[in-house]
């Protein structure tokens, strides 16, 4: 019996010397980019509020983008822009957790409209959407790193014109591999 598979995604592969890494490389292609990873490295099993990135093969979902501070990105994936109420539940025992929602929000929420750029162009990544479960992370994004590649509290960062290039490379079936 033949099974039947569907086309091979291209992967987006980050890349850390050791799991405690707070920084790597994203490899795609012929392009290679400096990212930050988590405060506290790669996990294999993520929790909420750990501040890992975690381990694994996921989607790349969507690229929301701030209006007010780029265009459009270049992209095969699907767009949207954020509005200032934009932000994304983070609070295990809500009924959106890992969901986008609206501020003023009656749960503990990521804003997505901040003023430090770093969420300016945003890659929402098939982290626990899919069956979502309460405690296993949320709000996975790759975003725009801070100065230096400081860590994050579990995403993966890249300077912004890395970031634009990236974007205007992938195909609209990507994942990303997060691998010590």
């Amino acid at each position: 019996m033949s099974t039947r598979r569907g086309p091979k995604r291209a992967q987006v592969l980050v890349r850390v010397q050791n799991a405690a890494s707070q920084k790597g490389f994203i490899t795609f292609g012929p392009f290679r980019f400096a990212c930050a990873l988590g405060r506290s490295g790669i996990k294999t099993l993520k929790r909420e509020g750990d501040g890992a990135t975690p381990y694994g093969r996921f989607a790349l979902r969507r690229v929301l983008f701030n209006p007010a501070y780029t265009c459009r990105p270049r992209t095969p994936l699907a767009t949207a822009a954020i509005r200032p109420g934009d932000g994304w539940c983070d609070a295990v025992d809500d009924c959106n957790y890992n969901r986008p929602v609206r501020h003023p929000y009656r749960s503990s929420a990521e804003r997505l409209w901040r003023d430090d750029g770093l969420y300016d162009l945003i890659v929402v990544l098939g982290h626990n959407d899919t069956p979502r479960v309460r405690g296993l992370g949320s709000a996975i994004f790759m975003h725009v790193a801070r100065p230096g590649y400081l860590p994050t509290e579990g995403c993966i960062a890249l300077k912004r014109t890395d970031l634009e290039r990236l974007l205007s490379r992938l195909l609209r079936r990507c994942d990303i591999v997060i691998r010590t």
